[in-house]
């Protein structure tokens, strides 16, 4: 008999697919894309924490088929552990961006690798979350250990929350601070760093040990540098967390005078729904084969205020044009809420919701994959459950005006 041992001939392929997950492990390289950019793995080991949850699930396709109740009692939802951190003598302080009074999902991943840095340290460290504004809902699972609030700093004031931030740094002198390299908090971490004669490291995708590895040339180039004290953050940075419940305790703080602002906020531009591109659209009702009444279809949208979309079949019908369809074909959207009216999920078009925080399913097929995807779903006729909804959002819109009155 012979000695020759044999080669596992799937082995060998997965060393030779840089595409593949495991290539890196098997080949001893990074793993790397056909553009040599390093690679986020698309399929991540999961993780479970002391709960048994899964630590992401970002499409929810995992969960159980069937109708997402409407209301679900405390008593079934899943008692996650508590994280203490008592007496901490470090801090890592991260700036929270808010849309609405809500966390948003980039904030949460900056929190996600907050707690990473924080639980790397030798003595007791906890994640210390700035935020401006009114939360209009709880954040005791997002990652912050304490909480410096400050109200009555409304709108767009970069220069009063520059100085709130240096007032903070002298009083809590962290080890790091975290950004969202996004918008007004991507700004802000520029000009603190300024401020504070600090470096700042733009662009972060990914912490390993001592080093970061950022994306730089418009997104064509990773670079890797030293850790440093101020970080700018991409999207998906880390796992939001999900295995405990944080104490979120308010620290005490009293801000001095902050400087007045040299730009007046004067609220939003209204701007039309319909001429937002699809892309920007942070509500976006969308239609797909299952809607018949097209006139209340657009006066729901009017009426909601949100943004038009559409799946394949209704742009291939010549309901909608091809400039609002939505998926892999058509566009990528990003939005925070997306009500899918009739559409039943085909993997193109949830391709497309990659990035959507909340989905809501009107749809009369309750096992269809856009129920499966969606985290709160209504079953029954799309036309009533859309005169219901245009009945609410008129009410409301009556007592606002009412109230303001």
């Amino acid at each position: 008999m012979s000695d020759v041992i044999r080669k596992d001939p799937r082995l060998a392929w997965i060393a030779r697919n840089r595409l593949h997950p495991r290539h890196g492990e098997l080949s001893g390289q990074p793993l790397r894309g056909p553009t040599g950019l390093l690679r986020k793995n698309p399929r991540p080991q999961w993780q479970y924490g002391p709960s048994g949850l899964r630590r992401l699930d970002r499409l929810n396709m995992h969960g159980n088929a069937g109708v997402t109740t409407l209301v679900r009692k405390a008593s079934e939802q899943p008692q996650l552990p508590l994280h203490v951190v008592e007496s901490p003598q470090h801090y890592i302080a991260v700036w929270l961006p808010l849309s609405g009074g809500r966390l948003t999902g980039h904030g949460k991943d900056v929190l996600g690798l907050a707690q990473q840095l924080a639980a790397a340290q030798a003595q007791s460290t906890a994640v210390l979350g700035l935020v401006c504004g009114e939360l209009k809902e709880g954040i005791d699972e997002a990652g912050v250990d304490r909480l410096l609030q400050l109200e009555g700093v409304e709108g767009y004031q970069p220069e009063a929350w520059t100085e709130l931030c240096l007032q903070a740094d002298s009083e809590y002198q962290p080890l790091h601070w975290l950004f969202p390299d996004a918008g007004e908090s991507a700004e802000l971490g520029r000009r603190l760093s300024v401020a504070l004669g600090e470096r700042p490291a733009t662009g972060v995708w990914k912490w390993e040990g001592e080093q970061l590895i950022a994306r730089s040339g418009a997104g064509h180039q990773d670079i890797t540098r030293p850790l440093c004290r101020l970080l700018l953050l991409l999207e998906e940075c880390a796992m939001p967390c999900t295995e405990y419940r944080y104490q979120t305790l308010p620290v005490e703080f009293e801000a001095d005078a902050l400087p007045t602002a040299r730009v007046q906020d004067k609220g939003r531009v209204a701007v039309d729904p319909s001429d937002i591109p699809l892309a920007e659209a942070e509500f976006i009702l969308s239609a797909g084969n299952g809607v018949h009444d097209w006139e209340q279809f657009h006066q729901a949208a009017t009426l909601l205020g949100a943004a038009e979309g559409a799946s394949r079949v209704a742009v291939d019908d010549g309901f909608m044009p091809r400039n609002r369809q939505v998926g892999a074909t058509g566009t990528w959207v990003s939005a925070r809420v997306y009500i899918a009216v009739g559409i039943s999920g085909a993997v193109q078009h949830l391709q497309g919701l990659g990035k959507v925080e909340k989905v809501v399913a009107i749809n009369q097929d309750s096992d269809c994959d856009m129920v499966k995807r969606a985290g709160l779903s209504a079953i029954g006729d799309s036309r009533e459950i859309l005169a219901a909804l245009m009945e609410l959002a008129s009410a409301k819109s009556e007592q606002e005006i009412s109230d303001a009155a």
